[in-house]
């Protein structure tokens, strides 16, 4: 027979004694009140250094280019400070369970030992679940912002008709500079006269046709449509040809080409908004993943932190 078996080891027998007189006098191994108190205490030091971080964190950033530190310098300061929060906090909420719990007198040390590590983890996790709790609507708040954000982000990219850089809109401005007049200013006959040289009868363009008669919605219509399968069909760009040749000083062959280079213009501006909007996806994406990936690290940190202040304070708590 092993000579670590029951029967024959004292020290084991001593253990399993203690541990059934434990449940035998219906004491539970388990303090809740000191993990309920360490774990207060935890979530209240945590929030404590959370605002203080933000504060600092506020204080150095600055909305002009060139000053405050940089995104990367912000980035590495939130992982220390929140390696440091988790340290802290579990830290203390670990010892409070332990220097609170109540004293398991005949009890194995090696027991005494698991049960104190089990209440620093215990503190660790209630902690974990009350600054969920105290930071839902934030989080809730900042999580819904961005989706908002990547949804307007994604639709903009798949609308060329709502294509916006600053405020003006890109295709109506493509659009009207179609019926742009590129000769020289001359002498214009009107259907009431003839005006002076260099000057053109308000509300007509240099060949006489009203502003108001440039069918611009139309030809967005045309536009946004070619823009939509990645071609413009050659009917649509010989009838735009002959829409600008009829109001500007072009030819059929000028417009049409014209309208050409317009078109190529707007596909190039789409093509750059859409690479920019994958590419900011991109980092986002990977700015998440990160994120994940260092939050798993600190909690784990502090996990490990409640359960070895918790094993100290209960030695101590044992010794008084």
């Amino acid at each position: 027979m092993s000579k670590f078996s029951t029967a024959s080891n004292p020290v084991a027998q001593h253990g399993v004694a203690a541990a059934m007189g434990d449940v035998a006098d219906g004491h539970s191994a388990v303090s809740w009140a000191a993990i309920f108190a360490g774990a207060v205490g935890a979530a209240a030091l945590s929030l404590l250094l959370l605002i203080l971080g933000t504060g600092l964190g506020f204080s150095v950033i600055s909305p002009w280019s060139m000053d405050g530190i940089s995104i990367s310098t912000i980035g590495f300061a939130a992982i220390l400070w929140l390696t440091f929060t988790q340290l802290a906090a579990s830290g203390m909420g670990g010892y409070l369970a332990g220097r609170l719990r109540t004293k398991w007198a005949a009890t194995h040390s090696n027991e005494v030992y698991f049960r104190d590590t089990a209440h620093g983890f215990m503190t660790w996790a209630v902690a974990s679940l009350l600054m969920v709790v105290l930071t839902t609507s934030v989080i809730g708040s900042l999580i819904s912002g961005t989706v908002r954000a990547g949804s307007e982000m994604a639709s903009g990219a798949s609308s060329a008709a709502t294509m916006m850089s600053g405020e003006t809109n890109t295709l109506e401005y493509h659009i009207d500079s179609l019926f742009r007049g590129d000769a020289p200013a001359s002498t214009t006959a009107t259907a009431t006269g003839t005006t002076q040289p260099g000057t053109t009868q308000p509300g007509t363009t240099q060949q006489g046709s009203a502003v108001s008669d440039i069918p611009v919605a139309e030809v967005t219509r045309i536009f946004a449509r070619a823009l939509s399968t990645g071609e413009l069909p050659q009917d649509d760009q010989r009838y735009i040809g002959r829409l600008i040749a009829e109001r500007t000083e072009l030819n059929q062959q000028q417009a049409e080409q014209r309208v050409s280079q317009n078109f190529d213009d707007v596909q190039t501006t789409l093509d750059e908004f859409e690479a920019t909007a994958v590419e900011a996806a991109d980092e986002a994406r990977k700015a998440s993943a990160y994120a994940a990936l260092w939050m798993f690290i600190t909690l784990s940190i502090g996990a490990f932190a409640a359960s070895l202040m918790a094993v100290y304070g209960g030695r101590q708590r044992d010794t008084v």
